[in-house]
């Protein structure tokens, strides 16, 4: 069910976040240091997707988040936590798509970020005990990806492990349900388009793909059904 003043936070997260990814993603990509590789590894340098092209598609996958993030929570004021979001996923989703890394300049800052817009909202709501879940979210977020890439390196990176905590925040805020929901529907999202890939040979099965997408994807539909989810678990 779309929340209160749904249709003025949805046009407000458009507006907003569309034109702002669209912006600021080829700043970023320009400027963003190149990460250390292994001997052998290559890949496709942050500058060289800056242009037109990563614009766009970073305005529209924000624009389309934005409005999809309003819609639902509305004029809540974790929205501005999210809205912040939708941008950085945006971009960070691109470069991951491109690249197969997820940059740590971009992603360190941004806990800052979506931490002053969580502790804002919990100013201006008094809902401490919404952001006390949301810290307990990220770090477990972090943990648990963290062991995974322990263990299982080639299947997760540690690109992947730091985005983890930055979407636990602002998931946790909303409850366990979006929580679960949204950080580790990624997981099934993924498994779903890799064996399609497969089946269609277009990917074989030592081949890995980008992580990062699937996670922000998971994210927002955690934002989107997690709570229904969760009522229909506990009946």
């Amino acid at each position: 069910m779309p929340a209160d003043n749904a249709l003025l936070a949805a046009a407000a997260g458009v507006v907003c976040c569309g034109p702002a990814a669209y912006l600021l993603g080829s700043w970023l990509m320009r400027r963003i240091p190149e990460p250390s590789l292994e001997e052998g590894e290559t890949k496709v340098p942050y500058a060289d997707l800056a242009g037109p092209r990563a614009a766009a598609w970073c305005g529209l996958l924000a624009a389309v988040s934005g409005g999809l993030l309003g819609w639902v929570l509305g004029t809540d004021p974790v929205l501005v936590a999210w809205l912040l979001l939708a941008v950085i996923g945006a971009i960070l989703g691109y470069i991951d798509a491109r690249t197969r890394y997820l940059p740590s300049a971009i992603i360190w800052p941004s806990y800052l970020v979506i931490g002053l817009a969580l502790l804002g909202a919990a100013v201006v709501s008094g809902e401490w005990g919404s952001l006390r879940r949301a810290v307990l979210a990220g770090a477990i977020g972090f943990v648990v990806f963290y062991v995974l890439w322990f263990v299982f390196p080639r299947g997760v990176g540690f690109g992947d492990v730091r985005l983890s905590g930055l979407l636990g925040l602002p998931l946790g805020w909303l409850g366990w349900g979006e929580f679960v929901t949204g950080l580790y529907g990624g997981f099934f999202l993924g498994a779903i388009v890799g064996i399609a890939l497969i089946a269609a040979r277009l990917m074989t099965r030592k081949q890995m793909v980008p992580f990062g997408p699937y996670m922000l994807i998971g994210a927002l539909t955690g934002v989107l059904l997690g709570g229904p989810l969760a009522r229909l678990y506990a009946g």
